[in-house]
C-alpha cells in the first residue's frame, strides 16, 4: 500500500517515513529534485523509501504517473507551493482530502482576514487593490489606517512584506511593490502589535486540538526576517484553553474541519490576533520539535488523515519530553555560501545543540530580510522553551556562516535579481 509525499519540508522525511511504516505504509516521495532533501536522504537506509523524479508543478503529467501507482492510497501535500496542486490531484484521483476550495481559501491570506472579520474574530479588514495611484492609496489609509502591512495574497516565508509606519512607507512600498513578481495579489491588513506565536494544531471532523504554542522572534522592524523558535510556551492553563476554543473558532470560520494547521497570531493588549493560517505542519524544526517535546512522532498523524482515518493523536495521552529551540543561521552578508565555522565546538555545549544544513556549499544567498537568507538552523534542547532558547542562542553565536561576495555578472544571472 502506497502514500505519496508531494514534495515535503525540508525536514521531516525520516519521521514521515517511519511514521508509515508503522501504519504498513510505502512512502512514495515525488519530487523536481532530490537534492533539496540530502540531509533527510543520506540519513535514510537506501530501499527507506521510493523517490521519483518528476515535475511536480505538472498536474496531468503526475496524475498519470499517480493512475500507475499500484495501491495508492493516499497523498501528503505539506508546503504551501504545493498545496493547491496536492488538492487538485487528489479530487482527480478520489483520495481523502480537505475541500479544495477550503485549500484555496487558506492560500488567499485576504480572504481569510475578511471571512475572520465577517466572523467577529479579527478587528481589520484586508484591503485589495492597493496600488500607487490616488484613489487606492486613499481607500487603503481609510479603510486599513496606518501602521498596516503590505503583503502578498498568496506570499510564503516573509517574502513580499512591508511595515508602513507612516504615508512615506506606504509610498516606497508601493512603488516597490509595484516591481515584485507576486504569488497572488498586493493587499493591506492592520499591523497588529505584540509578540508572534505560532499554534500548531491538529483537527478533525470540525474539532481542534492545540498540540502547543511556538514562540516566534523576530527581527527589528522593518522587516519580518523570522530568527529563533522554541517550543512549547508554557502560557497558564485558563490561557491556553482559551487560546484552543478561539483556534476552534478561527479554523471553523473557514471551514477547516480536518488535518494539521500551522496558525501565526499575535498575543496583543486586547487578545489574539491572526496573521495568517498555514494549511499543514509547522516548517522549518516545528514537526522535530513536536515529535521530542510531545514524545511521539506527530507524523503518523498525518499519514493516517491521508488515508481518511481519525489519527490517533487527537486523542492521545502525550508522554512529553524536552521542551526545544532553534535559531536560524544567516549570512552577515550576501554571496555564495562557503560554510559554517565553530561546528567542532557544539558538543561541549549544553542542551545537545546541533547544525541542520539547509544550504549547500555554492549556493547563492541574496536575500536576507526574509528567511530565503539562512544557510542551516541551530537546534537545542533543555527543561523549559526559555532554557531551550538560552542554549540554542548561546550555540548558535558560536557559529559564523560565511559567504563570498558574488560578481557583478553572478548576480545579474541570479534568477529573479
Amino acid at each position: 500500500m502506497t502514500v505519496v509525499c508531494l514534495e515535503s519540508l525540508t525536514f521531516g522525511l525520516g519521521h514521515l517515513v517511519r511514521a508509515a511504516d508503522v501504519l504498513g505504509e510505502r512512502l512514495l516521495l515525488l519530487t523536481r529534485d532530490p537534492a533539496y532533501y540530502a540531509y533527510e536522504l543520506e540519513r535514510l537506509p537506501a530501499d527507506a523509501l521510493d523517490v521519483v523524479v518528476t515535475d511536480t508543478f505538472d498536474v496531468e503529467q503526475v496524475a498519470g504517473l499517480l493512475r500507475l501507482t499500484p495501491g495508492l492510497r493516499g497523498l501528503i501535500s505539506s508546503t504551501d507551493t504545493w498545496t493547491l496542486t496536492g488538492a487538485a490531484l487528489c479530487s482527480r484521483l478520489d483520495l481523502p482530502c480537505l475541500d479544495p476550495a477550503v485549500l484555496r481559501l487558506t492560500r488567499d491570506k485576504a480572504a481569510v482576514r475578511n471571512r475572520l472579520h465577517e466572523s467577529g474574530l479579527t478587528r481589520g479588514r484586508a484591503a485589495e487593490g492597493a496600488g500607487p495611484d490616488s484613489e487606492a492609496r486613499g481607500s487603503l489609509l481609510k479603510e486599513v489606517g496606518l501602521p498596516a502591512v503590505l503583503k502578498d495574497t498568496a506570499g510564503t516565508g516573509s517574502q513580499n512584506v512591508w511595515l508602513v509606519r507612516d504615508e512615506g512607507e506606504l509610498d516606497a512600498a508601493l512603488a516597490e511593490a509595484s516591481g515584485r513578481d507576486l504569488k497572488g495579489r498586493l493587499f493591506a491588513e492592520t499591523y497588529f502589535s505584540g509578540p508572534l506565536y505560532s499554534a500548531e494544531t491538529l483537527t478533525w471532523a470540525g474539532r481542534t486540538r492545540l498540540l502547543g504554542v511556538s514562540s516566534r522572534l523576530m527581527s527589528p522592524e522593518p522587516h519580518f526576517r523570522e530568527e529563533i523558535t522554541a517550543f512549547p510556551v508554557a502560557f497558564p492553563e485558563t490561557q491556553r484553553a482559551s487560546l484552543e476554543r478561539w483556534l476552534d473558532q478561527v479554523l471553523a470560520a473557514i471551514d477547516y474541519t480536518d488535518r494539521f494547521a500551522h496558525v501565526e497570531f499575535v498575543l496583543t493588549s486586547t487578545g489574539p490576533e491572526v496573521v495568517e493560517v498555514n494549511p499543514r505542519i509547522g516548517g522549518a524544526l516545528v514537526g522535530e520539535g513536536l515529535c521530542r517535546a510531545l514524545g511521539v512522532n506527530v507524523y503518523e498523524a498525518m499519514i493516517e488523515a491521508a488515508l481518511g482515518r481519525r489519527p490517533r493523536l487527537m486523542d492521545a495521552d502525550l508522554p512529553g519530553g524536552p521542551a526545544v529551540a532553534f535559531v536560524l543561521g544567516y549570512p552577515t552578508a550576501p554571496g555564495a555560501f562557503t560554510g559554517v565555522t565553530g561546528l567542532d565546538r557544539l558538543a561541549a555545549m549544553p542542551g545537545t545543540p546541533a547544525w541542520y544544513p539547509v544550504k549547500q556549499v555554492g549556493d547563492r544567498v541574496e536575500h536576507l530580510g526574509d528567511s530565503r537568507g539562512y544557510a542551516g538552523i541551530v537546534y537545542a534542547e533543555a527543561e523549559t522553551a526559555e532554557l531551550a532558547t538560552h542554549r540554542a542562542v548561546a550555540a548558535a553565536n558560536s557559529l559564523r556562516v560565511l559567504t563570498d561576495p558574488l560578481s557583478v555578472a553572478a548576480r545579474h544571472e541570479a534568477p529573479g535579481g
